[in-house]
């Protein structure tokens, strides 16, 4: 029963981090380059071309990213406003979180900007889709102090919502997408000034030779090259620390289960000890002795590992692919329980398991044949 738990345990841990995993991929490219030092630079200090002429490379996108205060009507929300090129769509899956309205973000015939909001910043700012007043978007001015007035301070646009995108609670309550030239003219950028680059791969490219490739194109030391892990490295620093407790504590649970393979061969031991004299008397070494009890001891666990296995192998297949224990009420964005069986896991639990209830048999046939060896004789 231990083993199994540990191997579900492990398993739907695993989903669920997969699942959010992908929920981060959504808006987070396989790779993006950042300066090393600030906040911004010119696509003319790279060799821009040969970034997107790598064979590795699928598609770039141009980001420009900045905090921004947005209002509509009495509302207002301090935001992440991440000004995107055409080519975002490609390297990212904003396009297909769409939860209300269209992905756009700019009207070339009508010359009207939109934006797209975190489904939490949406309804925080009282929007839906049949507004047709725009909101109002703010950063401060670069390069200068506060002025006395709201416009000496501001620079302020206005573009429509287009509709929200639902994605995860840390991503929909924090950030807005609007079209790059839109949020260039607010931070007063020039058309070749961004944030970051965000780059897709091609199919069976790996992610560490792209970054290893990239880095070689740009400059030394003033670029950073990221992949999604080291984009969220809180997150996965959480996720993993997380793992690591589940492990620990499921340990115990083995430990603590081991008390039962302890008490059976402490009574059998003793049941046996009439045995063990006879067997002594007739010239068996302790050692053989040892292995024996040992041994029986081994097949009680390996048995009992094998069935934990198993069972937990085939109650994970089942939940699967029939989803049997279900998530219970609430807006989640699985109905059931996740789950992701790892091969390292099996392995893991194999060892574990294995470990902790050898060290036990070999400590209680040693203690319990020193014991009947002190006092137990024939009668």
């Amino acid at each position: 029963m231990a083993t199994a738990a540990l191997v579900i345990v492990l398993s739907v841990y695993n989903g669920i981090g997969e699942v959010t995993q992908s929920l981060f991929n959504l808006f987070d490219p396989q790779l993006t380059i950042r300066p090393a030092e600030g906040k911004s630079f010119n696509t003319e200090d790279i060799d821009y071309q040969a970034i997107c002429a790598l064979p590795q490379v699928e598609a770039v996108s141009q980001v420009v990213e900045e905090n921004a205060w947005v209002t509509y009507r009495q509302n207002e929300a301090i935001v992440t406003l991440r000004g995107v090129d055409d080519q975002y769509a490609a390297v990212s899956g904003l396009d297909t979180a769409i939860y209300e309205g269209e992905y756009m973000l700019l009207d070339t015939a009508r010359e009207l900007n939109y934006l797209l909001l975190g489904a939490e910043l949406y309804y925080q700012l009282g929007l839906n889709s049949m507004i047709m007043r725009p909101v109002a978007v703010n950063i401060p001015k670069r390069g200068r102090s506060i002025g006395y007035s709201f416009e000496e301070a501001f620079n302020t646009s206005y573009a429509y919502p287009a509709g929200n995108f639902y994605i995860q609670k840390d991503i929909d309550s924090r950030y807005v997408v609007a079209d790059i030239d839109f949020v260039r003219q607010l931070l007063d950028y020039s058309p070749t000034e961004v944030s970051s680059l965000s780059l897709s791969l091609r199919d069976g490219y790996s992610v560490a030779a792209a970054q290893r490739a990239l880095q070689h194109i740009l400059p030394e030391g003033r670029f950073t090259v990221l992949d999604r892990y080291q984009q969220q490295p809180i997150y996965y620093k959480i996720f993993r620390s997380e793992r690591l407790g589940i492990i620990l504590i499921l340990s115990l649970i083995v430990l603590i289960s081991t008390l039962n393979l302890v008490a059976s061969l402490s009574l059998l031991i003793l049941d046996k000890r009439r045995d063990i004299f006879t067997l002594r008397s007739l010239g068996m070494p302790q050692r053989r002795l040892y292995q024996t009890f040992f041994l029986e001891g081994m097949l009680i666990t390996m048995v009992g590992v094998a069935v934990g296995l198993t069972a937990g192998f085939v109650l994970c297949a089942l939940q699967q692919h029939f989803g049997l224990i279900k998530m219970g009420g609430g807006d989640f964005v699985v109905s059931a329980f996740p789950v992701a069986m790892h091969g390292t896991d099996f392995l893991l639990t194999f060892f574990l398991v294995g470990g902790i209830s050898s060290l036990s048999v070999a400590l209680t046939v040693r203690r319990g044949l020193r014991s009947t060896r002190q006092k137990a004789s024939p009668r």
